[in-house]
C-alpha cells in the first residue's frame, strides 16, 4: 500500500511475441517472491501496475474486453476486469479474440517454440525449519566438525539412536549435557567433533507415517513397495483445519519425494480429506490497567438474566462486572475450554459423544453449549426406556421366537419395518458416501420415536419391534457405544460380533397408498388403496366417499388420476 516509486532505466526490452520495445523501469512494489529478473507489467489490468503507470504517464493499453457488454474502459479509473477471467484478448496481435485460458496456452506455445522459455510449476512451499532445541525428537544425523563444518553421519552408522537414560530437568536440551552422546569423531577427517543436539520436529516423522504403516515389520528399508502399492493412497484422512494447513502440506511433500525416489508409485498420499471444524465457546474477561487481559472460566461467572436473555455477567469471587467477549476457538489462554471429565460425570461419555457429533457437520465449527447437552441426554434415556419396555413385552408374551413372518404382519408392523429399513438406507448413504456424521443421529431419533409409539399386539409385532430395536442399538453404538452395546447384551446379542444392519428392500415397498381426493381443486377426502389399483377402480372408490360425493352434483368435466398421489374431479357449476 506504500506509494509507488519508480526509476526509468532508459533501457528497453523486446516483447517476446510482438517484438515491440518495452521500457524497463525499476519499481518498489514488485514482489520479491514473484518470479525472477524482469517482470512484465500489465498496467490496464493489474491494480498496482495501473497506479504506477498513471503516476508516471506511461501507456495503458487495454488488452482484455468482454463480448457481453460494451467496452467502457477508462485509463483514469481502475476497474477489476482481469480477475474475472471470462474476457477475451484485444490489442494483442496474434492473441486477439482468444479467451483468457486459450491465450495463456498460446503464449506458452509461442515462447516454447521460440526457445525463449518453457512452462513450469512454481511451488509455494517455503524453506522449512525442521530442527527443534529439545530432547524428544528424532536425532538429526549430522556432525559438527571444527575443520570440515557440518558433515553427515556415515550410512553404516545409521540410525543415530536417542539415549533413553535421560531425566529432563527443565534446563534446555539435555543432550548438550551428555558427553557420551555429544562427543564423537568427524566421519570425514577423524578429528574430535560434536553430534548435532537439535532433534527433528515431530512433523518430520508424522509426515510419512501412513507410508510406513503399510510395512511396519520391515527393518531393511523405509517402505516395502508391494505393500505400499496395495494399501496407498489412504482412502480417508481426517484432521483439524489448522492441522491440515501444515501437516498435510508436508505430508504431500514427503510423499512426492518418496515417489520421485521410487519408494511409492501413487502421486498423492490421501484420496479424500475431511478437515474437522473447530469447537468454539464464549469468553469472559477484564481489561487490566497495564493493558493486559485476564480471562475467566465460565464456572467462575454469574450471569445477569433478563428473561431468557443474558444481560450481563459478574465474577463470583467479587461480584463485580466482567466483559462478555466473542465466541472464539477453545484455548487454554482464554480459559474457555470445557473439561470433558466434568461433563462426563454429569451426563456420561455417550451424551458428550452424541452432542459433539450431532450438533454440527464435522467440517463446520461447533459452538459449545452446556444446556444443549440435555437433548442428546434425553434421547439416550428414551432409548433406555424403550428397550426396557420391549424386554418386558418379550417376557410377558413369552416370545422366544422373534422371527418375523412377513406375510402376516399388521399394517402398523409393516410401517415400522419400512421406517427401520429407510433408516438403514439413509445411514448407509450418509456415512458410506458422504461421511456426514451428524445426519444419522437425526435418523436414529426419528426411528426411536416410531418404536416408542408402536404398540405390539402379538408375537409378530414384537418380532418387528425387536428387529427395529436391534438396528437402532447397533447403529447407535457407533455414537454411544456404552449404552448401545450394554442394551444389545441385555437383548442377549453379542455386541462384539453384531453385524451392521442389512437393508431389506422388500420392507420399503408400500402395500397401501393414501390418496388425496379433490373436487375443483379443493381437498374433499382421502382414501387408503392397494398399491397397483387401476385408475377406473380408484375413480369408482373415490366417488363413494361421502365427503366427496356430495360435491359431485352436476356435469363431471374431467377425472384426473395422479398415480400414488391424487384423484381430482372437475365439476361444472359446483
Amino acid at each position: 500500500k506504500a506509494e509507488k516509486v519508480g526509476i526509468n532505466t532508459g533501457l528497453t526490452a523486446k516483447h517476446p511475441i510482438t517484438g515491440t520495445d518495452v521500457p524497463v523501469w525499476v519499481a518498489n512494489y514488485v514482489l520479491m517472491s514473484y518470479g525472477s529478473g524482469a517482470v512484465m507489467a500489465v498496467p490496464a489490468h493489474d491494480e498496482r501496475d495501473f497506479e504506477f503507470a498513471n503516476k508516471y504517464n506511461l501507456p495503458i493499453p487495454q488488452v482484455i474486453d468482454f463480448k457481453d457488454k460494451p467496452s467502457n474502459y477508462s485509463t483514469n479509473q481502475w476497474q477489476d476486469w482481469y480477475s474475472d477471467k471470462t474476457g477475451f484478448c484485444i490489442n494483442s496481435g496474434i492473441l486477439d479474440g482468444l479467451s483468457y485460458h486459450d491465450a495463456v496456452a498460446k503464449v506458452n506455445e509461442i515462447i516454447t517454440e521460440k526457445g525463449l522459455g518453457q512452462t513450469t510449476t512454481q511451488y509455494r512451499l517455503r524453506d522449512w525449519g525442521v530442527s527443534r532445541q529439545r530432547y524428544w525428537g528424532c536425532p538429526i544425523p549430522m556432525v559438527n566438525c571444527e575443520y570440515c563444518g557440518t558433515v553427515p553421519v556415515d550410512e553404516a552408522d545409521l540410525p543415530v539412536v536417542l539415549p533413553t537414560d535421560v531425566i529432563p530437568d527443565g534446563r534446555g536440551n539435555p543432550l548438550k549435557n551428555m558427553p557420551e552422546f555429544l562427543q564423537t569423531t568427524c566421519p570425514k577427517c577423524g578429528q574430535p567433533a560434536e553430534r548435532e543436539t537439535d532433534t527433528f520436529d515431530t512433523f518430520v516423522e508424522s509426515s510419512w507415517y501412513a507410508q510406513r504403516f503399510v510395512s511396519p515389520h520391515d527393518d531393511s528399508q523405509m517402505i516395502e513397495r508391494t505393500a505400499a502399492d496395495k494399501w496407498l493412497p489412504v482412502d480417508q484422512y481426517v484432521g483439524g483445519v489448522e492441522h491440515a494447513v501444515l501437516h498435510l502440506l508436508y505430508a504431500r511433500f514427503f510423499h512426492k519425494v518418496m515417489r520421485d525416489e521410487g519408494l511409492v508409485s501413487k502421486d498423492e498420499p490421501f484420496a479424500n480429506l475431511l478437515a474437522q471444524g473447530m469447537v468454539l465457546a464464549g469468553t469472559y474477561y477484564r481489561s487490566n490497567s497495564d493493558g493486559s487481559t485476564t480471562y475467566y472460566f465460565p464456572h467462575e461467572i454469574d450471569f445477569v438474566m433478563n428473561g431468557t436473555e443474558i444481560e450481563g455477567a459478574t465474577l463470583k469471587a467479587d461480584g463485580k462486572p466482567v466483559i462478555i467477549g466473542k465466541i472464539e476457538k477453545m484455548s487454554k489462554s482464554k480459559n474457555n475450554g470445557v473439561d470433558p471429565q466434568e461433563i462426563i460425570e454429569q451426563y456420561g461419555a455417550d451424551t458428550v459423544r452424541l452432542y459433539t457429533l450431532f450438533t454440527a457437520p464435522a467440517d463446520q465449527t461447533l459452538e459449545w453449549s452446556d444446556s444443549a447437552l440435555k437433548g442428546p441426554h434425553n434421547f439416550i434415556k428414551k432409548v433406555w426406556r424403550t428397550v426396557g419396555e420391549h424386554l418386558s413385552a418379550i417376557k410377558n408374551h413369552q416370545s422366544n421366537d422373534l422371527t418375523i413372518h412377513k406375510d402376516t404382519l399388521s399394517k402398523d408392523a409393516k410401517n415400522l419395518r419400512r421406517k427401520t429399513h429407510e433408516t438403514i438406507a439413509k445411514i448407509d448413504v450418509s456415512l458410506g458416501e458422504h461421511l456426514a456424521l451428524n445426519t444419522p443421529v437425526s435418523s436414529l431419533m426419528e426411528l426411536c420415536n416410531e418404536i416408542a409409539s408402536f404398540k405390539p399386539t402379538d408375537n409378530n409385532d414384537i418380532a418387528a419391534r425387536h428387529e427395529a430395536i436391534v438396528a437402532l442399538l447397533t447403529l447407535l453404538s457407533l455414537y454411544a457405544p456404552h449404552v448401545g452395546e450394554y442394551l444389545l447384551e441385555a437383548l442377549k446379542i453379542d455386541a462384539r460380533t453384531q453385524a451392521f444392519p442389512v437393508l431389506d428392500k422388500s420392507a420399503l415397498i408400500n402395500d397401501t397408498i393414501t390418496m388425496v381426493v379433490q373436487v375443483n381443486g379443493k381437498v374433499r377426502g382421502k382414501m387408503e388403496v392397494a398399491a397397483g389399483t387401476d385408475q377406473a377402480e380408484l375413480i369408482r372408490e373415490a366417488k363413494k366417499i361421502e365427503s366427496v360425493s356430495k360435491y359431485l352434483i352436476g356435469d363431471i368435466k374431467k377425472e384426473i388420476v395422479v398415480p400414488n398421489k391424487l384423484i381430482s374431479f372437475v365439476v361444472a357449476g359446483a
